[in-house]
């Protein structure tokens, strides 16, 4: 008997990704119904026309299903896939725009804009997980590529919840090299080490032969570019650091080209329309060109080899976010680390890395603080602890700075924050 996947947040338009990551490997991943599931039916019905297309043109038999009934889509779920983004692209304008009233700079996944989305996402699907809980399979696992990762699989482990998270991070990073030592992405392995968004490539194993320290020697300018960081910093730590440790190592340059510049936010907003415009269209039966420029490249290879994986128990190895238990000596054991995992049917398991290097250790261990508050904070409504992530936060750090920014952020975000904004109970009867 085929699986069934349900996709939460099915009108996102990274949608068509995933679809040809199950297309792909439909002999494999034996999927006998696709349920994308989205409230808002103007996104969800372009895209479920061109998944429904891509999937006819691929010979998939399977069934389809596009809907906004939750209980419908978690039902009998053998994996729940959830990528939603709580406010859309309006609520991340704010978080990429709020701080620079403060002098910090904007991204919706770290920082002062991280924690907002996280405030507002982390309560959503924490009913969601409950809601599957109730209705999915007994065994469904919750794959988790709502952004910030990390902090949004954390809150979904510490609940109980039968959960990994994924990011392409490191998957893309994989697919450059591979193209640039020019073998085979399975070739290719990378030590990938840290919290996600915030990690570092300590090793780099072409068919089991370390050639990072060749690459820092010969090609540090190449990948300084590909990461947008300055090479003598790379060949400085004899590590490559992930593009997101921009915001901590540039900040200041970085604030400056937002401050002059379009919000990646605004981008989006344009590439998605044109995006679903495209997906309209009755003969377009296969992904466009332009939804690499949406971001999420090898999206559908992430997703689909994790599921995939974990389905059949491969014992293959990916780069996962999942809780650390020792894997890195310097985190606490239930921090929700990114690394890489032996995957099978029974989930994640962490390789033993050795001890972070001491310049990259710090940064970890405060980023891996606020995450800990973050996650009390969206759970619990609580702008004291909300206060308290941002005074942990690198980015951050000053309470001149994080109270009054904190107070700006919920008010910006009111109507998606009711943890925060509870009203005030009725009075009691005196009858």
């Amino acid at each position: 008997m085929g699986l069934k996947i349900a996709v939460i947040g099915g009108g996102s338009t990274y949608t068509p990704e995933l679809v040809e990551g199950f297309a792909r490997r439909r002999e494999h991943l034996p999927v006998d119904e696709l349920v994308l599931l989205d409230p808002n039916r103007e996104r969800l019905e372009p895209v479920a026309g061109l998944a429904g297309r891509m999937l006819d043109r691929a010979g998939w038999k399977g069934r389809l299903v596009a809907t906004d009934n939750l209980d419908l889509a978690l039902e009998g779920a053998d994996f729940v896939v959830v990528q939603l983004r709580v406010g859309g692209q309006a609520a991340r304008h704010v978080d990429e725009t709020l701080p620079h009233r403060f002098g910090v700079l904007g991204q919706e996944t770290t920082g002062p804009g991280g924690l907002a989305k996280a405030l507002r996402t982390v309560p959503v699907v924490l009913d969601i997980a409950e809601e599957a809980a109730r209705r999915a399979a007994p065994d469904a696992w919750i794959v988790n590529f709502t952004n910030p990762v990390g902090i949004v699989t954390q809150a979904l482990l510490d609940s109980g919840a039968r959960a990994l998270g994924l990011c392409n991070v490191a998957i893309g990073l994989q697919r450059r090299l591979a193209a640039h030592f020019d073998v085979a992405p399975d070739r290719v392995a990378l030590e990938h080490v840290g919290l996600n968004h915030l990690t570092w490539e300590r090793a780099v194993m072409v068919d089991g032969e370390d050639r990072l320290p060749r690459l820092l020697d010969e090609d540090a300018d190449w990948l300084a570019e590909e990461m947008e960081l300055p090479a003598e910093l790379l060949r400085l730590q004899r590590m490559i650091p992930s593009y997101y440790l921009r915001y901590y190592y540039c900040r200041d340059e970085v604030l400056e080209e937002q401050l002059h510049g379009r919000s990646r936010a605004e981008e989006v907003m344009d590439i998605e329309r044109d995006l679903l415009e495209m997906y309209r269209d009755p003969s377009l039966d296969r992904k466009p060109d332009l939804l690499e420029k949406r971001g999420g490249a090898f999206y559908s290879e992430a997703a689909a080899n994790l599921i995939a994986s974990l389905h059949s128990g491969a014992g293959d190895t990916q780069v996962v976010n999942l809780r650390n238990d020792g894997a890195i000596p310097d985190l606490p054991d239930d921090a929700v680390v990114e690394i890489p995992a032996l995957i099978d049917r029974h989930g994640a398991h962490a390789f033993d890395l050795a001890p972070l290097e001491p310049d990259i250790r710090g940064l970890a261990q405060a980023v891996r603080a606020y995450e800990d508050l973050a996650v009390a904070a969206a759970i619990h409504g609580d702008r004291d602890l909300a206060i308290k992530a941002l005074l942990a936060h690198p980015l951050v750090g000053r309470f001149a700075v994080a109270r009054p920014m904190v107070d700006a952020l919920l008010e910006a975000n009111r109507r998606h924050l009711p943890r925060f904004f509870r009203e005030a109970e009725p009075p009691a009867s005196r009858g």
